[in-house]
């Protein structure tokens, strides 16, 4: 029998009628073994999807290890004496299409640094995305400046450029847009908002390595671009991070504050220690690592990209199943993570952390994602410190709480279920092994509730 287009309407009303097995079969191969034992759901005692394992992360290179040595034999291990992490920041410049790039220990430390430099002080908001790890708006803090978050959008898991413009304050000095996952964020939106306002945009990109907006790299499109080097991110070293920008009078201050506060280029030099800062030096055997690990991440990225495309066009087809949705402008997504939207209602209400469970059963592993981070208790922590009551008068950290209603973060925070990149690394047939494990989930959603 040839395939029969269907549309998805037409999907969901035939199966409140009792025909989706029908349609589903027209759609892609269904799982079935023509026995009902087989085609029990593991997590109900029936036969796994899959029994191999996934590929590893980090993988290590063996041919980086004679330098790595060498360098240690040396003594020089910090870069004031060494020369491999100024030799990966001209690399990691060259990658991203930039002309500086100042590598730091970490993405959480060069989100701190890029704040400083652009001139962020105690008392400002910064308008940060909620959907995120703590690290996006845990570094606001930290500069004691108060996180404002705008609202997502549940289709793109991305801040909605259209809720920014509303958090604006007279105290709003800058905007953290999070390509989180490696979605690049609507660009073009969030430089219009903060151009009208004279608002600073520190893009994080901790997670978004080559992705691509318009053809541009991200952490390129702002006033500044962070990057993360952590052991599971897409290019690791354990940890580390990197500042990216095509200003050199900020990427000056930037190593300034970063190295305790020393002149450096257009950095006056009037005295050791011009301005304030702190030590946040990436290590020379980090940078090695590093080095080693670019040998491998546009392969790497192009795989992530040809399987991520397999399972939008496989998982677009099963009702209550929704993959992520590129935004405006966005060209290529880094596949740190690959997120879709579980809707339960497609599964007889069958609770998301109940479907997790069963995926997993199938030998899929899968998780939740973030959850909603504007209702962490180090927020209230915070806003209930005798320093955070000396800078905002009591007014506006009323009308903060009472703004922080963030419906389209809620919504995607219950729905979002999320793969590892390492999966994405994966063949062909462990992406089939994906969409068959999800497929027989949803014909046997019947007894996955029970």
């Amino acid at each position: 029998m040839g395939k029969r287009k269907i549309t998805r309407r037409k999907a969901i009303a035939a199966a409140s009628a009792g025909a989706l097995g029908t349609i589903v079969n027209w759609s892609f191969t269904p799982f079935t073994t023509g026995s009902k034992e087989q085609d029990k759901l593991a997590i109900l005692g029936g036969p796994k999807v899959r029994e191999g394992r996934w590929p590893s992360w980090p993988v290590w290179d063996e041919a980086a290890e004679k330098n790595i040595t060498d360098m240690l034999r040396t003594g020089r291990w910090w870069r004031g004496s060494g020369e491999h992490v100024a030799e990966f920041e001209t690399k990691y410049a060259e990658l991203m299409g930039v002309k500086r790039c100042l590598a730091t220990a970490s993405g959480t430390t060069a989100l701190i640094t890029s704040l400083k430099a652009l001139g962020v002080d105690a008392g400002d908001e910064v308008i940060v995305s909620p959907f995120t790890f703590i690290a996006s708006y845990n570094v606001i803090f930290m500069n004691k400046s108060l996180p404002v978050f705008a609202d997502t959008d549940p289709e793109t898991f991305l801040i909605d450029p259209s809720k920014i413009e509303s958090r604006v304050t007279e105290r709003t000095t800058a905007i953290i847009p999070v390509h989180i996952y490696g979605l690049p964020v609507d660009m073009d939106s969030v430089n219009a908002v903060a151009r009208k306002h004279n608002l600073k945009v520190i893009e994080d990109a901790c997670q978004a390595w080559l992705a691509e907006y318009k053809g541009e790299k991200v952490g390129s499109l702002g006033d500044a671009g962070c990057f993360s080097f952590q052991n599971s991110k897409n290019l690791p070293a354990g940890e580390g991070g990197a500042i990216i920008s095509n200003n050199e009078s900020f990427m000056d201050k930037c190593h300034s504050t970063h190295n305790c506060g020393r002149p450096f280029g257009s950095v006056p030099r009037t005295s050791s220690y011009p301005i304030a800062g702190t030590n946040f030096r990436m290590q020379q055997i980090q940078a090695l690592i590093l080095l080693s690990q670019m040998n491998r991440i546009q392969k790497d990225a192009d795989i992530r990209l040809a399987n991520a495309r397999y399972l939008d066009e496989q998982l677009s087809k099963i009702p209550g199943i929704i993959p992520y949705k590129l935004a405006n402008g966005a060209t290529r997504s880094a596949y740190h993570l690959y997120p879709f939207r579980y809707l339960k209602e497609e599964f007889n209400d069958t609770p998301k952390e109940r479907f997790i469970r069963a995926l997993g059963a199938e030998g899929i592993p899968c998780s939740s994602g973030y959850g909603p981070q504007n209702k962490d208790g180090l927020i209230e922590e915070q806003l209930n410190s005798k320093g955070y009551k000396r800078l905002f008068p009591e007014s506006r950290l009323k009308q903060w709480r009472e703004e922080n209603i963030l419906p389209g973060n809620d919504r995607l925070c219950s729905e979002a279920v999320i793969f590892s990149q390492s999966i994405l690394l994966g063949s062909r047939s462990d992406m089939e092994d994906i969409v068959k494990a999800i497929t027989k989930i949803y014909q046997n959603r019947d007894s996955l509730k029970a």
